[in-house]
């Protein structure tokens, strides 16, 4: 399948190739209903019974990410204060599908969408106490199970901000003129090409989509840890930007620990890049709810 948008599929998983696929390697889940949760830029998922969820890769620069959480996730347990899927059931590729694939637990909650500033403020310290144990987990354990050092050069600020300037048409009509020109004049004023390297173990990925809420919104729950890496704690840190409201932050920075201004500022800016491809993605997709989520982080993020 040819890819006209960096988050197009090189292959895609029926619900039917899935359920063979699961009955064949695990017979003990043959019984249990497999049902299409939805699909991210690098998985498609599928709710196996009630209990577990299964992650078959889209494309073929996921599968490392795959083999990599196999062995980190494990690991993590006295380092996460959050629930988060553990790995159980490991599929190899059969059935002409080219990937291995990965069953995990299953965790309960809704994605944090259309939330007040009230319930996300509710967060801030859960999160922040979140990050400061994960930040904890030994670089050296990491890097001798393959995670990559910042693989995405997210400390490229020029780079970063020349793409957010390609994105701007796609955006543009999907913003008002105020926010539209809000979002050119922080582009505008940011001066800073580079930050100094970090080397900290990352979620890597942490947004909206990859969180849980349980009813009362507030966060109790991480998913898709397929980009973890060693690299720039601000990569992780630009949740306080784009989830949580201005005036949570100092909570949440208090909680954190010490953060410098350069991190601040990476961070920031990673709070409104990754919603600008998510806003990308579900506007070619036409699902208003998540381009109005993603504008929402974006309005956060460039709010003081």
């Amino acid at each position: 399948m040819g890819s006209s948008n960096q988050w197009d599929a090189e292959w895609e998983v029926s619900q039917e190739l899935a359920c063979r696929l699961i009955s064949n390697q695990f017979p003990e889940l043959a019984s249990k209903s497999v049902k299409k949760l939805g699909y991210g830029w690098d998985n498609t998922v599928y709710l196996v019974g009630t209990e577990y969820v299964f992650r078959f890769p889209r494309r073929e620069f996921a599968i490392p990410s795959l083999e990599i959480e196999k062995k980190i996730l494990p690991k993590l347990k006295d380092y996460c204060s959050l629930d988060y899927s553990m790995p159980l059931f490991f599929g190899k590729a059969d059935y002409g599908y080219p990937a291995p694939f990965l069953g995990y637990s299953y965790l309960p909650g809704d994605f944090p969408i259309g939330l007040t500033d009230k319930q996300r403020a509710l967060s801030a310290t859960t999160i922040a106490v979140f990050l400061k144990n994960l930040h904890t987990f030994p670089v050296q354990v990491a890097l001798e199970h393959g995670v990559q050092q910042d693989h995405r050069n997210l400390t490229d600020i020029e780079e970063r901000k020349k793409k957010m300037y390609t994105f701007l048409p796609n955006v543009a009509p999907h913003l008002s003129e105020e926010e539209y020109l809000a979002l050119v004049n922080y582009l505008e004023q940011l001066s800073i090409q580079k930050v100094e390297q970090k080397h900290t173990f990352l979620h890597g990925d942490l947004h909206f989509k990859n969180m849980l809420v349980d009813k009362s919104g507030k966060i109790s729950g991480i998913i898709d840890w397929g980009d973890i890496n060693i690299g720039h704690p601000a990569c992780d840190l630009n949740i306080g930007y784009s989830f949580l409201p201005p005036e949570a932050r100092s909570t949440f920075f208090d909680v954190y620990g010490e953060v410098d201004e350069e991190t601040k500022i990476l961070a920031r800016l990673i709070a409104l890049y990754i919603p600008m491809l998510i806003m990308m993605q579900a506007i070619s997709e036409g699902d208003q709810r998540l381009i109005d989520e993603a504008k929402g982080n974006i309005k956060r993020a460039l709010a003081t």
